[in-house]
């Protein structure tokens, strides 16, 4: 079992996520520890980028927030090296190709290993282009996690094989931002991915609320959060310790009781 699973063990999983450098360095850091002591049981760091495809509005101004204080790969990684002793859960990056690619991939994931990165996503890395970085992050022992969109049918099963330390299962077509009504057949891709391997499966893209954590706990093992995070950082700033913190404990609650 890597460390990732592990945040599935006995549980749902509450995954949270947040932009490196929003609003700086010094807060992300004060951040991660809020949402772990929270009960946050994997944190996804994103490292800003300025054309984030599959993000929404919220998420992209973050970035480019992160980007104007001056936030740089190297920064972030001197700051995960920082906290990483003090943090007990997986950590994993969420980037894009061309930042991987634009800093080297071999030194990237050797420096992701060198930190106690545990995982990476890609979100403009198909299944079909994985073997671009898989054989990376195999040798420096990072899963490269993998995502799976409702419109991927009977890649699904090919996806679910290949995937790394959790599913990465996307709730709704389009960016990533709060939504209403979910109504994409999740239990459906669970239930295709679960029959082709044991990974755990997370649901992400959209979800914001407690009850809408609860009704997703139902058929996967676990829950992912960005937006609804990213936009209190956006709100408050640098005084949003406190409030991402109670955030973070309403949410973990419903997938640690379910």
């Amino acid at each position: 079992m890597t460390k990732i699973k592990s945040a599935f063990e006995n549980k749902k999983a509450f995954i949270a996520y947040l932009s490196a450098g929003d609003p700086d360095l010094e807060t992300t850091e004060k951040l991660i520890y809020e949402m772990e002591k929270n009960g946050a049981d994997l944190i996804e760091i994103g490292i800003p980028f300025s054309d984030p495809v599959a993000e929404g509005p919220v998420i992209q101004e973050a970035d480019l927030r992160a980007l104007k204080s001056g936030t740089t790969t190297e920064k972030i990684f001197d700051m995960v090296e920082r906290i990483r002793p003090n943090v007990k859960i997986p950590l994993v990056f969420l980037t894009y190709c061309n930042s991987i690619f634009g800093y080297g991939t071999e030194k990237f994931t050797q420096k992701c290993e060198q930190i106690g990165i545990d995982g990476l996503i890609v979100p403009d890395v198909p299944y079909e282009e994985r073997e671009e970085l898989a054989p990376f992050c195999e040798k420096h022992n990072i899963d490269l996690i993998a995502l799976v969109a409702p419109t991927s049918e009977e890649r699904v099963y090919k996806i679910a094989k290949a995937s790394q330390g959790f599913l990465y299962i996307v709730s709704s077509l389009g960016v990533t931002g709060v939504r209403d009504k979910i109504e994409t057949d999740i239990e459906g891709i669970v239930k295709a991915a679960k029959s082709v391997s044991d990974i755990p499966c997370a649901i992400g893209f959209g979800i914001s609320t407690p009850e809408q954590a609860e009704e997703m706990c139902k058929y996967a093992d676990g829950v992912i959060i960005g937006s609804a995070i990213v936009k209190i950082i956006g709100q408050y700033g640098k005084d949003s310790i406190a409030p991402v913190g109670e955030y973070i404990r309403s949410i973990a609650k419903v997938c640690h009781n379910f």
